[in-house]
């Protein structure tokens, strides 16, 4: 895996330079450009330019290394972010979800951009893949000086996909414009936090169990 990264940084680079200049170009292109119609099509097209960037730049940085700037944060405020992200990216699921959180007045020592980047991600999943009938929902409670949050998705009968390894199988799921790499994101994202990442499917209910525990700082303990 080291050396896929490696390769795929590498080649996003050298695509990007290739795309600076063709950005550049376009420009140029549009200040000589006399016929209006025409300076709206190179117009367009360097924003196709920009966006292709833009999906490689998210290439790169689900593969690198997470770097934190860690700060308290109430968990407590944690939460309600959380709730405002996912309700503001997913209008319509979004609103449907159960939030059931502890009032807690714990506090994490934590990097809150990337740490809601990542549990943003866990929903973004469940509202993607193998939707079953039933409601979303979060909880969130203090348990033996740890912060465990707990996603729980309805999932489609016969749902048969292994969670030992949940999040570290990167590239495995692809489609359109997604390449498997939120889940191993969001996993690195938590454990360079010092915390725990972890799903199991409950058959009974038939729904994906993830559960992320975060160390609470040690003034709060």
């Amino acid at each position: 895996m080291p050396e896929v990264v490696k390769f795929i940084r590498q080649l996003a680079h050298d695509l990007r330079n290739h795309l600076n200049a063709a950005e550049l170009q376009s420009a140029y292109l549009i200040e000589i450009a006399e016929n209006s119609e025409v300076r709206d099509e190179i117009k367009r097209l360097r924003s196709m330019i920009a966006q292709v960037g833009a999906n490689l730049q998210e290439v790169t940085a689900a593969l690198s290394q997470p770097r934190l700037t860690e700060m308290h944060y109430g968990a407590r405020d944690l939460l309600e972010d959380l709730q405002a992200r996912v309700t503001s990216a997913h209008p319509e699921e979004g609103a449907k979800v159960q939030w059931n959180v502890d009032p807690s007045d714990a506090t994490l020592n934590i990097d809150p951009q990337l740490l809601l980047s990542a549990l943003s991600e866990l929903f973004a999943n469940a509202f993607r893949h193998e939707r079953g009938e039933g409601q979303i929902s979060m909880a969130a409670r203090v348990d033996n000086r740890r912060y465990v949050i707990t996603l729980t998705e309805p999932k489609k009968t016969g749902f048969n996909r292994s969670t030992e390894n949940w999040g570290r199988e990167p590239l495995r799921a692809l489609g359109q414009g997604h390449y498997g790499l939120g889940l191993h994101r969001a996993r690195g994202i938590v454990e360079a936090h010092q915390g725990e990442f972890g799903a199991h499917f409950d058959e009974a209910a038939s729904a994906l169990v993830t559960t992320v525990s975060l160390p609470i700082t040690p003034s709060e303990e």
